[in-house]
């Protein structure tokens, strides 16, 4: 029993200070409850000898959603539309990853907790006239979790794109992140 215990321990320990450890609070298996909330769709196994980014770029096309790359996003974020809202970021990450950095003036949208979310972000994403989705990047599916849940609930997939590139790509590259709350006004340079 001591031995069970001491075990646990260690484990709880090791997953606080690993850099990948797992969020004990959050719901990484929602249940679907009601007739209006959409689900997480589960990511299928491939078979071929695509990367995960590749497999994810497959999965954006064949949802009806398009992919955005690193210099369209850079180009969103300056135009004008962004401030009358009809251009908006959604950041599919969890509330603490979002709180270190986002895309400057992005939505808190987690898709393993979306009815936490939805009352904020769906009013911003149905007047917008495009919504770029993100998370970590790369083979992260998040984005595209979120994606298909803001389609599920009515919002057009012509407007919605997803940065694949992610946050990795994002901060790789050096560009602003907003620290905080969305619109908090503090932002700083990734660093490369």
């Amino acid at each position: 029993m001591l031995v069970a215990l001491a075990g646990l321990l260690l484990a709880m320990f090791a997953n606080q200070v690993s850099p990948r450890g797992l969020s004990l609070s959050r719901n990484y298996f929602p249940a679907a409850t009601g007739a209006n909330q959409a689900t997480v769709r589960e990511r299928p196994v491939s078979s071929t000898n695509q990367s995960p980014a590749e497999v994810l770029a497959a999965e954006i096309k064949a949802g009806g959603l398009k992919l955005a790359s690193a210099s369209q996003v850079i180009t969103w974020l300056a135009d004008p539309r962004r401030q009358t809202q009809k251009i908006v970021f959604v950041d599919a990450r969890n509330e603490e990853e979002f709180l270190k950095g986002h895309l400057p003036g992005a939505w808190l949208f987690d898709p393993y907790q979306p009815d936490k979310y939805f009352p904020a972000v769906m009013p911003a994403c149905q007047s917008a006239e495009q919504i770029i989705v993100y998370c970590h990047g790369g083979d992260c599916d998040d984005s595209l979790s979120a994606a298909t849940l803001l389609k599920e609930v009515g919002i057009p997939p012509d407007r919605i794109w997803i940065y694949g590139g992610g946050m990795s790509e994002w901060e790789t590259n050096g560009q602003p992140l907003e620290i905080g709350p969305q619109n908090s006004g503090q932002y700083k340079k990734a660093a490369p």
